[in-house]
């Protein structure tokens, strides 16, 4: 009667099975990648929205004001979509910089109802 070996041993009769060492260490650079950018992008877009809700704090009568900080929240949007088109390698100048603005945008709609 042969006795079982204990799953938690090593078994040399059974090595485990070789990782090819450029495919792990490039999905661990896409994971760091992915991470960072979604900390960038976030922490930048926190600071624009900020802005923005700052915005309303100022007196009615300063709308130019209000409306300034509004323009500068989505100009902080803008660099945070480019900072995460950057991260992953791509240009930051594209059509997805549009998005950034929407925190500006809708800061302005906000103040001139």
């Amino acid at each position: 009667m042969t006795e079982k070996r204990r799953k938690h041993l090593i078994d040399p009769a059974a090595p485990r099975p070789q990782v090819d060492a450029a495919a792990a260490d490039h999905a661990l650079t896409q994971v760091q990648r992915w991470v960072i950018s979604v900390l960038a992008v976030t922490t930048i877009l926190h600071l624009a929205v900020g802005i923005v809700i700052g915005s309303f704090h100022i007196d009615d009568a300063r709308t130019g004001d209000r409306v300034g900080l509004c323009v500068i929240g989505g100009l902080f949007g803008v660099v945070a979509v480019a900072a995460g088109r950057a991260i992953h390698g791509r240009s930051p100048v594209s059509l997805w910089l549009l998005l950034g603005t929407i925190p500006g945008l809708v800061g302005i709609w906000l103040t001139l109802r």
